[in-house]
């Protein structure tokens, strides 16, 4: 075994035991040992990579801050849109840095702990110590501004944010004190986010991840679309104008590209099953899919989503 996978395996046995501890209550928080997405794999963002990886040099290169007298922030705060590419970004800078990485899903560990309240000082004590334990991790909390957070509902009203905000910050905090932990966070609503959040030693760097219309979204669909050849062996798409495909249309999230490129490629494949010899993906095949994305959200608020 290699120094990394021991270490892959090190931090999932130790994150395993921490979370069979505490269960329920840590199953919105998340670890893969050794992580492999690239950079080079997320589309656009250029801006947002950037900074991602000028903090990357606090685990690569520490010494570099030291050489121009400053040093590395303590944390690093994404905001834009769901489906932007925030949570990529997060999972890349641990490929990168080759740590594990945790994603504490914010939204969903709060209604855990609202239902087993009488543990979260176990939770608290087990985060902390399997911190301790750990190899060098990447910890990212996905979507701080929890009350705003689909997942909450009619709910948000009665949320004890006080306390919530409390054991939050715990969590936070204590991940900041872990000396080989780089912490990230993420909001799609920074105009209602407390500023504690912000405040010194915390997320002490703000970056936009705001994707350049069209050409983020194109460069996310020709990696994608590269990625489900590379998988199927073959050719799979025709003569494809991305340009023309993207067009105008700005509501979609690159996640909902992301999605309509796999709901073709479904429907090719459910073509296939059925005994049909179906062409290569097409212009026509995508504009018949952002014809039923356009439709369904005519019909069901959809507000983004993970970009795959």
């Amino acid at each position: 075994m290699t120094d990394r996978s021991i270490q892959a395996e090190r931090a999932l046995n130790i994150w395993s035991s921490f979370q069979r501890a505490v269960d329920p209550l840590a199953r919105g928080a998340k670890i893969v040992p050794s992580p492999d997405v690239a950079f080079e794999e997320i589309g656009g963002l250029v801006s947002a990579k950037e900074e991602i990886l000028t903090y990357a040099y606090a685990q690569t290169s520490p010494e570099v801050y030291e050489r121009w007298g400053t040093f590395p922030p303590t944390a690093m705060l994404m905001i834009g849109r769901r489906a932007s590419g925030k949570s990529l970004l997060a999972e890349a800078l641990a490929t990168h840095t080759e740590m594990a990485f945790i994603r504490v899903d914010v939204p969903r560990m709060v209604l855990d702990v609202i239902h087993g309240s009488g543990k979260v000082g176990e939770l608290i004590r087990g985060w902390s110590a399997a911190l301790d334990e750990m190899p060098a991790v990447t910890v990212f909390f996905d979507e701080l501004e929890f009350s705003q957070a689909h997942d909450m509902g009619s709910r948000a009203a009665e949320l004890p944010t006080g306390p919530i905000m409390d054991f939050l910050f715990e969590l936070i905090d204590r991940a900041l004190s872990t000396p080989h932990c780089l912490v990230l966070g993420s909001t799609s609503h920074p105009d209602t986010l407390p500023h504690a959040f912000l405040s010194p030693g915390r997320f002490e760097r703000v970056i936009e991840v705001n994707p350049i219309f069209p050409d983020d979204v194109i460069e996310a669909l020709q990696i994608h679309a590269a990625r489900a050849e590379g998988r199927a062996a073959r050719t799979i798409f025709g003569d494809i104008d991305w340009t023309k495909i993207v067009g105008n249309t700005r509501e979609p999230s690159i996640g909902d590209w992301v999605r309509m490129l796999h709901a073709v490629l479904r429907r090719k494949a459910r073509l296939d099953a059925a005994g049909e010899n179906p062409e290569p993906v097409s212009n026509d095949d995508f504009a018949r899919e952002l014809s039923r994305h356009r439709h369904a959200h005519t019909r069901i608020h959809m507000d983004g989503g993970n970009y795959l």
